[in-house]
């Protein structure tokens, strides 16, 4: 992987840069996501909130609360086209999120058994499979104090719903 990645929306108008290589690759299956992709889970690496830059047109930013954890999550979108670019959170102010099909380089990414966690598997679709070996959470990875929850790692695949 290279050290930085870049990305934009539909129209091109709001760039970003993200300074680094993620910090993890974290699936979302919440019900907030699902409706903010438009699809069963979002695929959002992480990086360090200082080392990423958006550039270009401001982007607009909608703003509410989590029904995990009650704090607030920044959807940064392009107030052009609305591409849904990046996420940062009350929760962890030193943190952004992409969603990964802004990336010029989706492939540039690969979620890993060593990189990615998924989490709220308790709301995935019924049917949907996530490979042996991965770290899964029924909920959030971490306490509302920042202590990190033990994950299930299963030796076979995991299917939701059965």
């Amino acid at each position: 992987m290279s050290s930085h990645h870049t990305g934009r929306c539909l129209c091109g108008k709001v760039t970003y840069d993200t300074g680094s290589d993620p910090l993890w690759v974290t699936v979302c299956y919440c019900r907030f996501c699902q409706r903010a992709t438009g699809s069963d889970r979002m695929i959002e690496p992480i990086f360090e909130l200082a080392s990423f830059s958006l550039s270009g047109a401001e982007a607009k930013l909608y703003s509410l609360p989590s029904d995990g954890s009650g704090k607030n999550i920044n959807v940064h979108f392009c107030r052009n086209c609305g591409t849904k670019l990046a996420l940062t959170f009350e929760r962890w102010p030193d943190r952004i999120g992409i969603f990964i099909g802004t990336l010029d380089d989706p492939m540039s990414m690969t979620a890993t058994v060593e990189n990615t966690k998924h989490i709220f598997v308790s709301e995935a679709r019924s049917g949907t499979i996530v490979l042996p070996g991965f770290k899964i959470f029924d909920r959030h990875a971490a306490e509302s104090d920042g202590t990190p929850i033990e994950p299930t790692i299963y030796s076979a695949p995991y299917i939701a719903g059965s």
